[in-house]
């Protein structure tokens, strides 16, 4: 006899692990390459660290408007659809039956056993039927706008004080090399971490990971350089 079990899959992880790797990343590469690019253009030490605490303050309350407004659209999308839905169900009962039932023959069901199915589902649940296997509407998938706002925030929050701890941590005179050192080592550790909890490789997304932020860190630091040459 065969024990029941919970199968556990890497795809379950997708959801959360993109916020939380997208937010650090972001923390990290904005607000070193923040304070490389001020600290290029000959700036104080202080205005450095000024710059990194106020880069990690708008980035996070950035990042968690951005998420909010973006996530909220998509559960104001969820939300008509699922309108919609409902008044169809009441309206055309007959005809979502059909609807539904062509969805599983779509899939390879007999035609018999996808209407038998069909009829079943929506006796128990027709509106939370249709939103999964219709709309792709599921209760784990489902739109939560806060929740969104304040993981993104945090994450890049979390990412960002990487950096700024560096340069308080270091003596000024180091602080240019230093802070895109330990970020570039920072980027690197996630991008292996995020690989190895994706169950991918973690070679390649190291290296891209790290490609891209000492690219921004670079590219600010030029612009900071000439600008503050010609100021």
């Amino acid at each position: 006899m065969l024990l029941p079990h919970r199968e556990r899959h890497l795809i379950e992880r997708i959801g959360w692990l993109r916020a939380a790797v997208l937010g650090a990343n972001d923390g990290i590469i904005s607000t070193a390459s923040l304070m490389v690019g001020v600290a290029s253009a000959s700036a104080s030490f202080n205005e450095v660290i000024v710059a990194g605490v106020a880069g990690l303050v708008a980035g996070a309350m950035s990042m968690a408007a951005g998420e909010y407004v973006s996530v909220s659209s998509q559960s104001d999308t969820e939300q008509a659809d699922l309108e919609r839905e409902r008044a169809e169900l009441a309206s055309q009962p007959e005809f979502e039956l059909e609807e539904l039932a062509k969805i599983y023959e779509d899939r390879g069901v007999e035609r018999d056993t996808a209407l038998a199915v069909a009829r079943q589902l929506m006796a128990k649940d027709a509106l939370g039927a249709h939103a999964r296997d219709e709309l792709g509407i599921t209760d784990a998938g489902a739109a939560r706008p806060i929740q969104a706002a304040l993981t993104s925030a945090a994450t890049f929050s979390v990412g960002a004080i990487l950096p700024v701890l560096v340069a308080m941590a270091t003596p000024a005179k180091y602080a240019a090399t230093a802070i895109p050192g330990a970020s570039l080592l920072f980027l690197a550790v996630l991008g292996a971490a995020s690989a190895r909890a994706g169950g991918a490789e973690i070679l390649r997304p190291t290296i891209r990971v790290v490609f891209w932020g000492g690219l921004a860190m670079a590219t600010t630091a030029l612009v900071g350089a000439l600008i503050g040459r010609a100021v």
